[in-house]
């Protein structure tokens, strides 16, 4: 996202091209769009000069895949469906079709179900930075591999601008990583930009972005990064303890930043 102009370019469900964000730049360079999806994104990243079609599997993925399938596809995103212990084909608990009468047997009050397990440190792979350069413009980037398990088809926050990132030059910049599903109901980065736009200091900012979403998914695992146009920075937590790393012209090497939970 270039915080100058805030045009945003983004790729999802992108298979067979290794560099999503060299991708995504190429769609905010080359295209009006903000979005491209699927077989096209791969597709128009490689006519663009991307090297693809490339197998992307290595034998450390296809071996956790193996177990997994061996495992009867646990654990998985599913719900709400039956059989809930095997590889599927899935169907809605209590019937083959989905109908209205089934619709409204669902408890839309129901606490949701715990999270933690499906996200966390080991199974995931996010990376966002910010960069604010000597003429205080302000751009923001993020890639991920997306969820460990994910259901074929599954876009997660990584894409959608406001939810990983968030970047404008009169304000400054957000990074999140995290639950993508969960984080994306909730545009921390874009409500994190808005509250520095307020008064809020970067670390308040991402505070205040984390709690909004820990009030509904206390099981929720995630972090921000907030940092406004000055270079002022901060991060929050929820879940896990978070680490961020900064680099200024006045530093001699990269500073690591850890960030416990909040309460």
């Amino acid at each position: 996202m270039n915080g100058v102009t805030m045009e945003v370019g983004a790729v999802a469900a992108m298979r067979y091209v290794k560099d999503g964000i060299r991708a995504a730049k190429l769609v905010m360079q080359h295209t009006q769009h903000t979005l491209l999806v699927g077989e096209q994104a791969s597709a128009f990243a490689i006519l663009m000069g991307l090297p693809g079609p490339t197998n992307l599997s290595s034998s450390e993925s296809i071996q956790k895949w193996t177990k997994w399938k061996e495992n009867h596809c646990q654990p998985n995103f599913r719900k709400n469906v039956v059989p809930n212990d095997s590889c599927g084909p899935y169907h809605p608990k209590g019937t083959t079709n989905v109908n209205e009468r089934e619709c409204s047997k669902i408890d839309i009050m129901a606490p949701a179900e715990p999270r933690s397990a499906l996200v966390g440190p080991g199974n995931h792979d996010t990376i966002s930075m910010a960069v604010i350069d000597k003429m205080g413009h302000v751009a923001v980037g993020t890639s991920t591999n997306g969820a460990t398990y994910k259901i074929p088809g599954r876009v997660g926050d990584g894409p959608i601008a406001g939810s990983s990132a968030y970047a404008d030059s009169e304000i400054g910049a957000c990074g999140a990583t995290g639950d993508g599903d969960i984080m994306m109901r909730f545009l921390p980065c874009y409500q994190a930009v808005e509250s520095m736009r307020l008064g809020m200091e970067p670390k308040e900012a991402a505070k205040d972005a984390i709690k909004r979403i820990a009030r509904k998914y206390p099981d929720f695992v995630g972090a921000v990064f907030a940092v406004n146009k000055k270079g002022v920075h901060g991060g929050a937590c929820h879940g896990w303890t978070f680490q961020y790393s900064v680099k200024s012209p006045q530093m001699k090497d990269v500073q690591v930043f850890t960030v416990s939970p909040s309460n």
